[in-house]
């Protein structure tokens, strides 16, 4: 193993939480998340690490507001609640691990989580515990991957971490194209020119400006997210 990172932002898709095709949560997907992310938690000392979850298990904004009826703002307003679904799911099963975690949202909802607030999450992170992240950016238009971002940027991480169901970025969609290749290395610049299936733009452009690496993971495959957050070199690294 390489380096181990001690600042981390790790994003979960929402597909993580439910079982290939289906909606909803599976108790045995999230069982697997919470020991994949306590076991990596436990092997890196110190280590301050957040959680960034998406909500497709739950509703799909995107996917609604393409059909007409619902207004795009009103349809992200729905993802971001099932993101903050998923986030409490997450917080009891790692608590039930023995990692002591909080969940913040970017929406107000006091009764069942905390805002979030970069001093507080800070200090939560300094205290050793993992801090879970919902609702994105609290505001329409603007991704789960986008908040992943932002929230690296603004809690100084040495590495984002997203994972996936693929085991990397390829040179095209490998369902598509049977010459499609896996790339072990690309540069920013290089994936935004492209467009390849890494991260919206706005998130890539985010993190190619503030020199956040991101590595993109196959969250499937047990014990990677500790491969990943010990800095083996899987997946794919994207950065300048």
């Amino acid at each position: 193993m390489s380096q181990n990172y001690q600042r981390v932002v790790l994003k979960l898709s929402g597909e993580s939480f439910a079982q290939e095709g289906q909606l909803g949560i599976a108790p045995e997907q999230l069982a697997h998340i919470a020991s994949e992310i306590a076991d990596a938690y436990r092997a890196v000392n110190g280590l301050k690490l957040a959680i960034v979850v998406g909500g497709g298990n739950i509703v799909r904004g995107a996917k609604l507001a393409e059909k007409g009826r619902i207004a795009q703002a009103t349809a992200d307003y729905m993802g971001m609640m099932g993101t903050i679904i998923n986030g409490l799911a997450l917080r009891e099963a790692l608590e039930g691990t023995g990692v002591a975690s909080r969940l913040m949202t970017a929406l107000e909802v006091k009764s069942v989580a905390e805002p979030f607030i970069r001093a507080r999450a800070l200090r939560h992170m300094e205290k050793g515990r993992v801090i879970i992240l919902a609702a994105g950016t609290g505001n329409p238009f603007f991704t789960t991957d986008t908040c992943a971002s932002l929230r690296g940027v603004e809690l100084q991480a040495q590495m984002l971490l997203k994972a996936t169901k693929v085991d990397g970025v390829y040179t095209a969609d490998p369902k598509k194209d049977p010459t499609a290749t896996k790339l072990n290395e690309i540069k920013f610049s290089e994936a935004i020119a492209k467009r390849l299936a890494v991260m919206d733009l706005t998130a890539l452009t985010m993190c190619m400006e503030h020199s956040l690496p991101v590595r993109v993971f196959n969250f499937h495959q047990s014990g990677n997210v500790k491969r990943a957050m010990c800095g083996e070199a899987i997946g794919t690294l994207v950065s300048n």
